[in-house]
């Protein structure tokens, strides 16, 4: 099958992930920071060196605050609530945007709903949110502006060194980094990024069931999950020092030492895999441009995703045509995004989302065309 459904989880690993992941598994299968012996510390120092890797990768403040989770969901929870939760003083208020995923629109709306919060929602202007809008929507009590680095639905950007540069100082900035992280280089000190949530399962290279949270030093966090961490055992509170702070529970050594191993080969490969991935891009982009009857969605990106519909057959069946008749996968519906499909008025249809990496090929970019092309002759019986 060809594999156009990156976005979503990345289809193929690279050989050194691969043999991380099974080499934890048969050799290492202990748990770090919970015994003594030597396969528990050994665990532990493989979590450590992924925690101190990620933290360089991402120009992050201390390893202390790159707290792992199993997606970027969580990651964007523990932010969202251990924010909230440590404030004091009034009803906080929180700028996001309607290119949001559900991962930030929902906690947000929830903590709305409770009244812990007020919210705000900028509007995106042609498909694109623009830096000064989330600034204008910035009143007396707000505390954080969360927002995609890339969407999810489109692939359109939100710059957060612009939007930091607009924001006042005591203004967080939280960056949804689950499309963008391992497709462009993100320098959280220089863009002024307080907290970055990351997926490990897609442009990082890593397995299902990995994700982080790296958060500055300005920033501090009530703990969003309650349990065992293996050190004060005795403290019937979570510790007050982090990562511990806000990691309860088993760490998933695999998923960290897939993590580590995708972030070492993109530190290597980036530049030149953001290469190829914007050429295919634009190259799908530009041809389905030229399609009676489909409409595209995505400018040439970066994060390697490419939307668009027929007008012809609603989304999912569209897709479906492709995964049933010529095994490619793609996405149709709607993508968890759900005011950003308002905003582009594709509620009802959906979008057909084919999303890249650089394991994928000009060939396989051609044979897609060829059958977009050949479905839609089909629909219209030509």
């Amino acid at each position: 099958m060809i594999y156009f459904d990156n976005a979503a989880t990345g289809g193929r690993k690279p050989d050194s992930v691969v043999r991380a992941v099974t080499a934890s598994i048969e050799g290492m299968c202990a748990n770090p920071g919970r015994s003594g012996h030597s396969l528990a510390v050994a665990c532990g120092e493989n979590v450590l060196r992924c925690r101190k890797l990620l933290c360089s990768f991402f120009r992050g403040q201390s390893w202390e605050r790159v707290i792992f989770t199993k997606n970027c969901t969580e990651a964007l929870n523990t932010v969202i609530f251990g924010m909230v939760g440590a404030h004091t003083g009034n009803t906080p208020h929180i700028v996001t945007t309607a290119a949001e995923h559900n991962s930030i629109l929902r906690p947000l709306f929830f903590l709305e709903r409770e009244k812990r919060i007020r919210l705000s929602v900028v509007q995106p202007k042609n498909g694109i949110v623009h830096p000064e809008d989330i600034a204008d929507a910035v009143e007396k009590d707000t505390i954080a502006a969360v927002f995609t680095l890339a969407s999810n639905v489109t692939g359109a950007a939100i710059d957060p060194a612009a939007v930091r540069a607009l924001l006042p100082a005591h203004v967080f900035t939280v960056c949804d980094g689950a499309q963008a992280c391992g497709h462009i280089r993100i320098d959280m000190q220089k863009a002024g990024i307080d907290a970055l949530c990351l997926a490990g399962h897609k442009g990082m290279h890593g397995i299902q069931g990995s994700g982080a949270l790296l958060f500055s030093n300005r920033m501090e966090l009530a703990p969003f999950m309650h349990g065992g961490t293996g050190s004060e055992s005795f403290n019937t509170a979570m510790p007050a020092f982090y990562p511990d702070r806000l990691e309860a529970g088993t760490l998933s050594c695999p998923a960290a030492a897939a993590l580590a191993e995708g972030t070492l080969y993109l530190d290597e490969n980036l530049e030149k895999n953001a290469a190829h991935i914007r050429h295919l891009t634009a190259f799908l982009i530009e041809k389905l441009q030229n399609l009676e009857d489909v409409r595209v969605f995505s400018k040439p990106n970066p994060f390697g995703i490419v939307a668009f519909d027929c007008a012809l057959l609603q989304s999912e069946f569209f897709a479906q045509e492709l995964s049933d008749h010529y095994e490619i996968a793609v996405r149709g519906g709607l993508h968890c995004a759900p005011l950003m499909h308002r905003a582009l008025n594709t509620s009802d249809g959906g979008l057909i989302r084919a999303s890249l990496s650089e394991f994928n090929t000009v060939r396989e970019a051609e044979y897609f065309v060829s059958a977009v092309q050949e479905i839609v002759r089909g629909l219209r019986g030509v």
